[in-house]
């Protein structure tokens, strides 16, 4: 058995409901309870098994690792592509038989 003190608003509030709805107080109570229990266990398991977790290295600590710094970020900001690399196909220009119609 447990005995819950609410605020008078929330009280108020719960009786309404339970009015409307021909439910209980206390079916609301538990359920609202039921609910929140399954979800603070199921964020109990998730911080767990977040520590027992293998160790996670970030992006930036993956590059100074292993030297990647040149190759990932080229000088000046712009990509780097060799003569003869095609361009991705959303770079690619349409063909000028091909037309745009707006709305």
């Amino acid at each position: 058995m447990l005995g819950v003190r609410l605020e008078p608003d929330l009280e108020r509030r719960l009786d309404a409901l339970a009015r409307k709805t021909g439910r209980t107080k206390s079916y609301y109570a538990r359920e609202a309870i039921r609910e929140y229990v399954d979800d603070r266990e199921d964020y109990e398991l998730a911080v767990a098994a977040s520590r027992d977790a293998a160790p996670h290295i970030g992006l930036e600590e993956l590059i100074r690792k292993y030297g990647l710094e040149d190759q990932l970020r080229p000088k000046g900001g712009k990509t780097i592509r060799k003569a003869g690399q095609a361009r991705s196909a959303s770079h690619r220009r349409l063909p000028a038989s091909a037309s745009r119609r707006t709305a």
